[in-house]
């Protein structure tokens, strides 16, 4: 269907700019700390790690996402149903058949990963499996199979391993300059530096989730149209969304690194956000619930 692919080459150029800005931020990081403590051993070992971590997040973040959300593959003699839509929506979809997997996990949930089509993977929660029925299962699959084709999994799965990685070395940057002495730091210019320096590194995890970020709510939207004219019953995927926003159960393994790749926000209904989320819904990964089913239900299709 002509629709899936509308967004692919742009969400593949936002993937490398993805990388590109996660390459910049750990070099001027890591060129700022190596200047400090007088150690151009210190760039080097950024460079590398940039590179290794860029090259890491693109093969294997389908790994990565599949191992912190602890899913595991589905057995066909156990999840016949679930294996039947997967394959009839790929058949019509005219994308190759995803492997499937399971989260056991009660809150109802489910999401899409992999770099590209041929690996791709949709993982739904056991608690999605018993509160759905086949017509809303359906919704929520082709939802997932409309973020495969439009190549949105690749740029979200890419931006959870940066933003991780990111963090990380912000961390080890920052406690090797506490540790490491460096230049004079009773001279102006080296407060100065100091400074600049340590406000840089901990505002890079900020920057590394405003990066993340840049798989933008309206990917939410699009991929619940395009779902709703793959089944072309869009009350369907309403109704699941109605059922999956209402249940008050979290996710068990909830992730703030991982929400944003669940159809809805695993953190949805509990107390456990973190206070940029609370702030006018800026951080929010998700659409509101509320505004995406009356979306679908206003759909001619």
């Amino acid at each position: 269907m002509a629709t899936l692919y509308t967004q692919q080459s742009q969400n593949i150029a936002k993937t490398w700019f993805l990388m590109a800005m996660f390459f910049a931020l750990v070099i001027a990081v890591g060129y700022a700390v190596a200047w400090y403590l007088q150690t151009p051993a210190l760039l080097y070992v950024a460079v590398l790690f940039a590179l290794v971590m860029n090259v890491g997040s693109y093969w294997f973040s389908d790994k990565i996402v599949l191992r912190m959300t602890n899913a595991k593959p589905a057995t066909l003699e156990q999840n016949r149903e679930l294996y039947n839509i997967v394959e009839n929506l790929s058949i019509t979809a005219g994308l190759p058949m995803p492997k499937v997997y399971i989260v056991d996990d009660p809150a109802p949930n489910a999401f899409a990963t992999g770099r590209s089509p041929d690996r791709a993977v949709v993982a739904v929660t056991t608690g999605l499996l018993q509160i759905l029925n086949r017509s809303e299962l359906e919704g929520v699959i082709a939802h997932e199979m409309a973020h495969i084709g439009n190549r949105d999994m690749l740029v979200m799965t890419v931006a959870v391993v940066l933003a991780g990685f990111i963090a990380i070395i912000s961390d080890i940057l920052l406690q090797s300059m506490f540790w490491g002495g460096g230049r004079d730091r009773d001279s102006r210019v080296g407060v100065i530096v100091l400074i600049l320096t340590v406000v840089g590194i901990i505002l890079a995890p900020l920057a590394a989730q405003l990066i993340q970020m840049a798989v933008s709510r309206k990917r939410e939207y699009l991929a619940d149209a395009t779902g709703a004219l793959l089944t072309r019953y869009p009350e369907g995927l309403a109704s699941a969304l109605e059922k999956i926003s209402g249940s008050s159960r979290p996710m068990q393994k909830a992730s703030h690194a991982t929400a944003h790749l669940f159809i809805s926000d695993p953190f949805a209904g509990t107390q456990k956000r973190t206070i940029a989320q609370r702030i006018g819904g800026l951080f929010q990964t998700h659409p509101p619930a509320a505004d995406r089913i009356a979306k679908l239900r206003a759909m001619d299709v």
